[in-house]
């Protein structure tokens, strides 16, 4: 899928960098295959310095020269960086944008053609190759260009395909999950340190805990509730705590979290503009 073709990418900040990890620690592409342009030339030496790739100071270098472009810039300068490069945009080109909150009809108009744009979330555990992403094709994306987008993405993780209407609930459950799951360690070691645990035991602890609960749940199939269930014997220990979770609303109070996240996503979209 990906063999003799060119992957640049515009923009090289920590989720490209793990996408180009995920790539060459895969060995679905080497080094000459990938060409990365950036405004920060020290970003740019790290690139060259530490995976031997070809890098480009102009955008407009990088886009005459690749076959695939992933659009890996902020949010809020891609209006900026699609006008610059519009006139290099060819029709045979897969683009994938991994910008938050951007839809394809967005990058489609600004480009001013019917550009093969596949939209993804990925999510922070791709800098460990054990990211979540969802990726979503526009009207004129190939199911090609659907393959090659997963190819990339399998290689930091789990892919799944959703209509592009479900990025915002993808934002919210996923990409920014992370965030949550680390939320919930710190507070998980806070308690055990002011149980009496050592700071590194209760760490360790916490942290392997996770680890474990999520590997029953991808090595078992079996449902979380079902695993939660086994383990809260009555009149156990696991009930109690689970009491307090459900008093203080816990699952509520998780599903609202998300559910603003979804939503600021939303109100992150870009507007038509001149």
């Amino acid at each position: 899928m990906l063999s003799g073709k060119k992957i640049g990418f515009l923009g090289g900040g920590n989720m490209a960098e793990a996408l180009i990890r995920g790539l060459l620690c895969s060995k679905l592409v080497d080094a000459k295959s990938i060409i990365v342009s950036d405004v920060s030339e020290a970003r740019l030496r790290c690139f060259r310095e530490s995976y031997s790739l070809r890098t480009l100071e102009q955008n407009v270098d990088l886009v005459a020269h690749c076959d695939i472009l992933i659009l890996a810039v902020k949010p809020q300068t891609m209006r900026d960086v699609l006008r610059e490069v519009k006139g290099s945009v060819r029709s045979d080109q897969t683009i994938i944008s991994i910008a938050a909150g951007i839809p394809t009809a967005f990058i489609t108009e600004e480009l001013g053609r019917r550009a093969r744009v596949v939209r993804v979330m990925p999510n922070t555990p791709a800098l460990v190759l054990e990211g979540a992403s969802a990726i979503a094709p526009s009207p004129y994306a190939t199911p090609e260009d659907l393959e090659t987008t997963r190819s990339i993405f399998s290689s930091v993780g789990k892919v799944v395909v959703v209509e592009e209407s479900l990025m915002d609930a993808v934002t919210g459950l996923s990409g920014s999950g992370p965030a949550y799951v680390f939320y919930a360690m710190e507070a998980m070691r806070e308690a055990g340190i002011e149980l009496g645990l050592p700071f590194d035991v209760a760490h360790s602890l916490v942290v392997q805990t996770f680890l474990g609960a999520a590997r029953m749940v991808m090595e078992t199939g079996e449902d979380p509730r079902v695993l939660r269930q086994r383990v809260s014997s009555p009149g156990g220990t696991t009930l109690a705590g689970l009491k307090v979770l459900e008093e203080q609303e816990f699952p509520c109070i998780l599903k609202r979290a998300i559910e603003a996240a979804a939503r600021r996503s939303a109100e992150l979209a870009p507007r038509p503009g001149p």
